[in-house]
């Protein structure tokens, strides 16, 4: 289980949530430390920055709080991939299944995104890869993005669920901070 950060002590398990049989990871604790909190977004703006990214993409709603601080470190363009009905202008829409559930993802169809730009996608974590892989689909078939162009970040990897193997499987990259086994 990796931790080099040592920020799992700030990350709650809360068990039989949102639905029973589901173990939750809760980010909350870490992100109302301003210490761990710190930490964490200067990994992903460093990571961000190392991949040279030119856009920040991310989902909500969680993603949005590591998000907003990377594309204001780095003063990149933040772009928003939302749930159904949330964005004013038309959208590219998504389906996918999650771990406990079927939803989808949506970007405006008046988003600046060219064919050769580097779009790091952040998240929370990834459980099973849905909402990730929806995310950057969404970037490959609707603004002519390259896979290769395409790092999702996250601050946990839900290992066992396999999210992060099938993202590979589909030809993205991913860099996570802490593994949960």
């Amino acid at each position: 289980m990796s931790d080099p950060l040592g920020l799992k002590r700030y990350i709650r398990t809360v068990s039989n949530f949102p639905i029973d049989g589901i173990v939750f990871r809760d980010i909350t604790s870490l992100i109302e430390t301003p210490e761990a909190f710190k930490k964490t977004c200067d990994e992903l703006t460093k990571i961000t920055k190392e991949f040279g990214a030119n856009i920040v993409a991310s989902i909500e709603s969680r993603g949005f709080i590591f998000a907003g601080t990377i594309a204001r470190d780095l003063s990149l363009p933040f772009v928003l991939a939302r749930k159904p009905g949330k964005l004013p202008n038309a959208t590219f829409q998504k389906s996918f299944d999650l771990e406990y559930g079927s939803t989808s993802i949506e970007i405006q169809k008046n988003t600046d995104i060219k064919s050769g730009q580097k779009i790091v996608i952040v998240d929370d974590l990834v459980a099973t890869g849905g909402t990730a892989i929806a995310c950057a689909e969404l970037l490959t078939e609707n603004f002519d993005v390259k896979n290769e162009d395409i790092l999702i970040i996250c601050i946990i990897d839900l290992v066992n669920l396999g999210g992060s193997k099938l993202i590979k499987e589909k030809g993205f990259s991913i860099k996570t901070i802490v593994d949960y086994e």
